[in-house]
């Protein structure tokens, strides 16, 4: 059975696959030590030899199965090596050997996903944090894992974000230059207007309202004579 729970800072799994593979302890040695253990000194030789072969400390402690007592366990450890067994789970552990085997078995599982669990929480930028397994006081147990993401996640999704926002402020700026130039162009296209319309009424004014006097030696050469009096209406098209 496994699970998902918060927590810690940040370590190399890898580390603690390569100590258990380096500390594996004597079948033989712990069978015979055992032997001669007896009662609360069976139970420490045989945590003793869990400690040994997994090269980590063992937690002899109650954690039930349910999230809160779980939270409240993860937020206490840091690192890949935790590994937590009830007392009265480490007891039988110590005195019966299907049950040792059965145990260590889902303890050596914790140990040897640790590159695969390393590998998957890099893939998606995260690191972690914690992790461990818990063998809870009615035999059931949890696997938990937390992490946290990489610096170099971190840094990625701040470059990007910095560059969205970079990218958002310039085309402001280009919306609003844009924006004024327009404008600009606008009013400039609407005085030139005004100016035209103001010049066209005045001398429309002044050719209407002005009076003239033209002479010719006929009639034809008069009405040429007087038409050549008039003022002449600029050109106002524009260039």
């Amino acid at each position: 059975m496994s699970g998902i729970y918060g927590v810690g800072n940040i370590v190399n799994a890898t580390q603690y696959a390569n100590q258990v593979r380096k500390n594996q302890a004597s079948s033989t040695d712990f069978a015979n030590s055992l032997e001669k253990a007896s009662g609360t000194d069976k139970v420490e030789t045989y945590k003793s030899y869990l400690e040994e072969k997994f090269g980590v400390p063992i937690m002899d402690v109650e954690v039930w199965g349910d999230q809160d007592s779980m939270d409240r366990f993860a937020a206490g450890t840091v690192g890949a090596g935790n590994v937590a067994i009830a007392p009265n789970i480490l007891e039988e552990m110590a005195n019966d050997p299907e049950k040792a085997a059965h145990y260590e078995k889902i303890i050596q599982g914790h140990f040897d996903s640790l590159p695969q669990t390393e590998a998957f929480m890099a893939s998606i930028g995260h690191q972690i944090t914690s992790c461990g397994v818990v063998i809870h006081p009615d035999g059931t147990a949890h696997y938990y894992l937390s992490g946290e993401e990489s610096p170099e996640y971190k840094a990625k999704v701040e470059a990007e974000h910095k560059a969205k926002q970079e990218k958002k402020a310039k085309q402001a700026r280009e919306n609003a230059e844009r924006n004024q130039k327009i404008a600009e162009e606008r009013r400039r296209v609407e005085l030139e207007n005004l100016k035209r319309q103001n010049l066209e009424s005045v001398l429309y004014t002044q050719r209407l309202d002005t009076t003239r006097t033209s002479y010719a030696d006929s009639t034809e050469n008069l009405l040429t004579a007087f038409e050549m009096t008039l003022p002449a209406l600029p050109d106002i098209r524009e260039e």
